[in-house]
């Protein structure tokens, strides 16, 4: 089995490796290893393509792939469409076999195969063109510079997977035309998780959601939670966290937030709410909460009233029965 770890400016994974490595483009996407970013005519003054264009359009440009090693490299240079994950929302290119329906389509580099020498770089140009029917707005990929060595690593069970490291430049094509920024909120739920006996544990809740991108420009969403008591009582308001900086058109992530000391007896009704520049939707959920031992002891002293009502009923003598008779 083999996997494509693709990594790029913006998430997190082996950031660390980064201090104490030669001085790089600043926001080059690098592993330590190689970097890929735009040729610039000063350092770091490109971290990214940034381009806008007509739909039937051809751009051209170029990226360059470093090597800081001490051997050659040798990679496979290819075009890759953009997603958000489903874990948190990052930003993630496609591996090369699959699919390539936009950016990914539409730029080609001059050679799809480039050896980089010890210590050194090579730029290669490449061309961009948009179909004359593209949707205007934002289309985001990269240009990956993926290793063609497979790294033996060790998996849970023992078993053997190989890794193929890869690092993008990012591309953030505008096509122009009309943009239609929009947002949705979906799908938000609410589980409660309360300890068995009061005062013997925090209570929480989970609040899940999912932040939809039904726009066709990319958005950087702000949201807040709320939930409200009975009578409107405001019980919490804040800002959630792990929201992604970038949420990509037509892209739909799940998120959750976790509530801590959330009431153990209440009803109400939490509301996720999502802004960004021209753009605001909520989405809420209604909820009950109730400690289990309420729970239990509601259902111990129903089913007891019920028994109850079943004994006077059959001990209750039908009528004529063993009474008194009239006579003839």
């Amino acid at each position: 089995m083999r996997k494509l770890s693709a990594i790029l400016p913006a998430l997190p994974i082996l950031l660390a490796a980064l201090l104490g490595l030669p001085a790089a483009p600043a926001g080059a996407a690098e592993n330590g290893e190689w970097a890929v970013y735009p040729e610039a005519s000063q350092l770091g003054a490109r971290p990214y393509f940034h381009l806008s264009a007509d739909p039937g359009a051809t751009l051209t440009d170029r990226v360059t792939l470093a090597n800081r090693t001490a051997a050659p490299l040798t990679f496979r240079l290819y075009a890759a469409d953009a997603y958000n994950t489903e874990r948190d929302g990052g930003f993630a290119v496609r591996a090369p076999e699959e699919p390539r329906r936009g950016v990914g389509a539409w730029a080609v580099p001059d050679r799809d195969r480039v050896t980089v020498p010890a210590h050194g770089a090579v730029t290669v140009p490449y061309a961009l063109t948009v179909p004359p029917d593209a949707e205007p707005g934002d289309h985001a990929g990269a240009l990956v510079a993926l290793d063609e060595r497979v790294e033996r690593t060790a998996a849970r069970g023992g078993a053997a997977v190989g890794v193929r490291r890869a690092v993008g430049a990012r591309i953030h094509l505008r096509v122009t035309g009309p943009t239609a920024p929009a947002l949705a909120v979906e799908d938000v739920t609410w589980s409660a998780d309360a300890p068995l006996l009061p005062g013997t544990g925090e209570s929480t809740a989970l609040i899940s959601y999912t932040l939809h991108n039904t726009g066709n420009v990319t958005l950087s969403p702000r949201v807040v939670l709320r939930a409200e008591g009975l009578f409107g009582r405001t019980l919490l308001t804040r800002d959630l966290r792990g929201v992604p900086s970038e949420l990509l058109p037509r892209q739909r992530i799940r998120l959750t937030a976790r509530w801590a000391g959330a009431p153990r007896l209440e009803r109400g009704e939490v509301t996720v709410t999502a802004t960004a520049r021209d753009v605001r939707a909520s989405g809420g959920a209604s909820f009950l909460a109730l400690p289990w031992l309420v729970v239990l002891a509601a259902a111990v002293l129903v089913a007891a009233a019920g028994v109850l009502l079943r004994l006077r009923y059959v001990r209750r003598p039908a009528i004529g029965e063993n009474g008194p008779h009239e006579r003839s």
